[in-house]
């Protein structure tokens, strides 16, 4: 915890810079600012579909209502629809720098634009079989070559898809390109971190097979999809940008799907089944109010679909907004790092909602902003789950040690003992190499157990195990078969050799006596000893060491007796 908090001051200074470089590169260079625009340019709107040649004749103009936007010139449309939209220069625009009619960030709103003294209008979208390959996606362009005089008008048949506002200037040629590279550059770089980051998190998922990871890595890809499908980011495939952005149910699709993915991921991310079932419930209702929009937008481009997908979003940014309230009254460690990480995220999202419910008007450096917050979302919660990943790779070594260790002795445990052996007796009967194995048990040990209880017994088979694991070989193996049981497995050891070392076993334990809390204890063992002959299974070379330790308990214990009588008899 201590290493993850010291990046977090890292952690918010790339959030600001990031912040801060959207601004810059959505205000850079422009020809003319939001203060000279209502100086430059005013627009009118009509709010019926009227034949185009009407409209362009100026037969029309009477029927325009001045749009006034406090923030700039914008369109600003608040429905699905159609309407003219004229926008008059208020003093000359000279052509010598080549002036475009900018409309920036429409989304997958389309424009018909007619320029003066031109009558045939010209398709403008920024995706899809009508995209100007000459810039980038960040806006619609209407080229003005000869500029325009005083009092000259262009006039826009927009179609609206969804509500929106759009900013209305004048760039020229130069500066235009100049900002569709930044663009580009940076909305490249942002999409392409966030699919190395997708990547990323799937090798996380496979390697520890964390639910939390495949929730976060669905998350970021429908994110990165719905924000590709409405910046128009797939015009390189022109045929699907214009099947995905003709049909704005499509966009809504991604989107809702994104919500869902996101909502399962906060689930996981915030434990909020086991903190705090109530919150998790009311995260599921949005969910499931988000699949339920999904099926009704199929069959419907409704725009109270949107409107109520604006509200499950809101809802769902307030349920988690409590629980990490909760999380920080509670004083759940790692709730300062959770609520840093899923900041960017939703502050550029509740940004984007305002503006969208029509609350505020989101100035321009938001479009660039609104996928850098995925991006620094994913980058910074990928961050905070590395904690969570070794913690989890701890866990599955310890309960791997666990499982592959007598928690009393920290012998191999049985079922280790047996896989192991089998292994031997597979290679010894391949290679003919010699396999043996010694079977003892601990003299007289229930006695100890009834005269000196269970915990003076363990702590003896501690100290049996600890001496007689001292006295093996490297590559010898020392396991507990039940009880006061136990096995080793001797590699390349023929029958003689085996002896040697059960003998050495033995006078490990009972060359001197064993220590208990004062308690001081005369140990013996009774070993049995045998050795694998060709085409015996691993059970039967158990049975007869087992065979061999109880003859050497019939013999007056504390001995060692080797099991030879099958090899007698394939003799």
């Amino acid at each position: 915890m201590p290493r993850r908090l010291a990046l977090l001051p890292l952690l918010v200074g790339c959030l600001v810079a990031v912040l801060f470089s959207a601004r810059v590169l959505a205000e850079a260079g422009p020809v003319v600012g939001d203060a000279d625009r209502t100086e430059l340019l005013e627009v009118g709107r009509l709010a019926e579909d009227a034949v185009p040649a009407r409209v362009v004749s100026g037969g029309l103009d009477a029927a325009f209502v001045p749009y006034r936007d406090p923030k700039g010139v914008a369109l600003t449309e608040t429905r699905a629809g159609v309407a003219w939209w004229r926008v008059t220069a208020r003093r000359d625009i000279a052509a010598d720098a080549v002036p475009h009619l900018v409309l920036a960030f429409p989304g997958l709103n389309r424009v018909d634009a007619y320029r003066p003294g031109v009558r045939q209008g010209h398709r403008l979208a920024v995706a899809g079989l009508h995209a100007d390959p000459s810039h980038s996606a960040r806006a619609l362009f209407v080229i003005l070559p000869e500029g325009l005089d005083a009092g000259e008008s262009v006039y826009l048949r927009l179609s609206t898809l969804a509500p929106m506002r759009i900013p209305v200037g004048v760039e020229s040629l130069a500066t235009a390109h100049r900002k569709d590279l930044a663009y580009v550059g940076w909305r490249v770089g942002v999409m392409a971190m966030t699919l190395l980051l997708a990547v990323l998190v799937v090798g996380f998922w496979v390697a520890v097979r964390e639910p939390s990871y495949l929730y976060l890595m669905l998350a970021l890809c429908t994110q990165m999809l719905y924000v590709a499908t409405i910046g128009g980011d797939l015009r390189l495939f022109p045929d699907l940008a214009e099947f995905l952005g003709r049909d704005i149910r499509w966009s809504r699709l991604f989107g809702l799907v994104a919500l869902i993915a996101s909502n399962s991921f906060m689930a996981y991310y915030l434990d909020l089944r086991h903190r705090y079932p109530g919150i998790h419930r009311a995260l599921l209702a949005c969910s499931l109010s988000a699949l339920g929009l999904i099926g009704m937008g199929i069959a419907s481009g409704s725009a109270l679909i949107a409107t109520v997908g604006n509200g499950v979003v809101m809802a769902s940014l307030l349920v988690v907004a409590f629980a990490l309230f909760r999380s920080a009254q509670a004083r759940t460690p790692g709730t300062g790092l959770r609520v840093l990480a899923l900041s960017p995220a939703a502050v550029v999202v509740m940004m984007r909602l305002l503006d969208r419910l029509g609350a505020w008007s989101a100035p321009e450096w938001l479009s660039y902003a609104y996928p850098a917050g995925f991006l620094a979302t994913g980058l910074i919660v990928t961050i905070s789950l590395v904690g969570t990943m070794k913690q989890l790779r701890r866990d599955r070594d310890h309960a791997s040690r666990m499982a592959s260790q007598d928690a009393l002795t920290g012998a191999s445990s049985r079922p280790v003992i047996e896989r192991q052996l089998a292994e031997w007796v597979a290679d010894a009967h391949k290679s003919g190499v010699p396999l043996s194995l010694v079977f003892f048990d601990v003299d007289h040990f229930k006695h100890i157990n009834d005269a000196h209880g269970h915990r003076v017994g363990d702590e003896c088979l501690k100290l049996v195990a600890m001496r007689t694991g001292n006295r093996l070989r490297p590559y010898d193996v020392l396991g507990r078969y039940g009880g006061d049981e136990m096995v080793v497995i001797l590699p390349q050891t023929p029958l003689d050799e085996a002896v040697g070392v059960a003998e050495n076993l033995r006078s490990a334990v009972n060359s001197r006596p064993v220590t208990i809390d004062g308690l001081s204890l005369d140990i013996t063992l009774s070993l049995g000893v045998a050795q694998l002959v060709p085409g015996e299974s691993a059970e039967d070379l158990v049975e007869r060491a087992d065979a061999a330790l109880y003859a050497s308990k019939s013999q007056g214990r504390d001995r060692v007796t080797a099991q030879v009588r099958r090899i007698l008899q394939r003799a």
